[in-house]
């Protein structure tokens, strides 16, 4: 089949040797009435080959007559995701065009499964807005599926994530990360602690592989202990905090490698009697809208994120497809708000005396 040619029924037939009747049988038919053991697996094998989706009612993705996109984030509830896909948004309506959103929560069976019911509603675009994940598993099977969707007209648009049929779009993570170290050692920091989101994601890999290349540069040798692993939202950064407080001194500043992560830190801390940023300063990652709204308001690589979702949908609609798969980078920059400041003293945790009011004591530091 030639790229951007819409696959029919009886190209499956023809590919795989059998009348229509079979391949209609084999691919719509009951179950118990689906043919021969041999023939069914040709069917099958052919229409896998050919990248065939049965849907009677699907006009053909190569005819442009579709006016649906398919838009997939890994958390909805994430103000990341809704800024992207705002700005993906704004330019389908340029166009006339819906987006469909899915959610896939991070999970990459759902993904699979929603990326068959978006190829099987025949969507003119497919744009794949998250991380990736380190296990290869998946990845090489959402690549194969891709890649039959390509073959049979459609676009694929990747957001931040690597090897995967079609366009993409990158952010500059690892630099973003190194930068804002860069920044926070001219304040005069020394002592850090990493959140950092699960080790199967690459977006928070590559952020917190720049936040310790950057410290390695300064001679700063940031041991396992300190990179705290949890979940890549608010509840995560909550919860890793409680741990951060249950060491014998806490660092003077908490990189943190999302701006979700960073507001559930601060909340923790709030609500022991924590100070930001005059006992610890706390950073993120991303420039999410309450960033700015928190209090203290937070630091963090400001990421274009309307632009990411903006130029993710214009790739994803360019007229010449055909011309070979383009990749996108953005960069990020770094604001330094009221959650940093230059380091005082180091915080005793939670396991050193409180006071009465149940805050955590910070004794005074000789010599400053």
């Amino acid at each position: 089949m030639a790229p951007g040619e819409f696959v029919k029924l009886e190209d499956v037939a023809l590919h795989a040797g059998v009348s229509l009747s079979t391949a209609s049988r084999v691919l719509n038919g009951p179950p118990s009435h689906r043919g021969r053991a041999e023939l069914r697996e040709r069917v099958l094998a052919s229409a896998q080959a050919l990248g065939y989706v049965p849907n009677p009612h699907a006009r053909a993705l190569a005819s442009s007559t579709s006016n649906t996109v398919g838009l997939v984030v890994q958390d909805v509830r994430d103000p990341y995701f809704a800024v992207v896909a705002g700005g993906a948004i704004e330019v389908a309506n340029e166009h006339g065009l819906m987006v469909t959103i899915v959610c896939t929560y991070r999970d990459p069976v759902q993904e699979a499964r929603y990326l068959s019911m978006l190829r099987a509603q025949r969507v003119r675009a497919i744009i794949l807005a998250g991380s990736a994940y380190e296990d290869a598993a998946p990845t090489k099977a959402m690549a194969a599926d891709l890649e039959a969707y390509v073959a049979a007209g459609g676009a694929v648009v990747s957001i931040t994530r690597h090897r995967l049929p079609g366009d993409t779009v990158l952010v500059e993570n690892r630099e973003g990360a190194a930068d804002l170290v860069r920044r926070l050692l001219e304040l005069g920091h020394r002592e850090f602690a990493i959140l950092a989101g699960p080790r199967k994601l690459t977006t928070a890999r590559d952020r917190v592989a720049g936040f310790v290349a950057a410290l390695g540069d300064a001679g700063i040798r940031l041991g396992a202990d300190r990179i705290v692993h949890a979940d890549f939202d608010r509840d995560g950064g909550y919860a890793a905090a409680q741990r951060l407080l249950t060491w014998r001194t806490l660092p003077t500043c908490v990189l943190a490698a999302n701006d979700a992560m960073a507001l559930g830190l601060l909340a923790a801390f709030r609500a022991r009697g924590v100070a930001v940023p005059e006992q610890v300063s706390v950073t993120g990652f991303g420039d999410i809208p309450a960033a700015r709204d928190s209090v203290p308001a937070l630091s963090s690589v400001h990421l274009p994120l309307d632009a990411l979702g903006a130029e993710a949908m214009r790739l994803a609609l360019r007229a010449d497809r055909g011309a070979g798969d383009r990749t996108v980078t953005i960069g990020g920059r770094v604001i330094l708000r009221d959650s940093t400041t230059p380091p005082a003293a180091a915080a005793p945790a939670a396991s050193s005396p409180a006071a009465s009011d149940g805050s955590v004591r910070r004794p005074a530091r000789s010599g400053t």
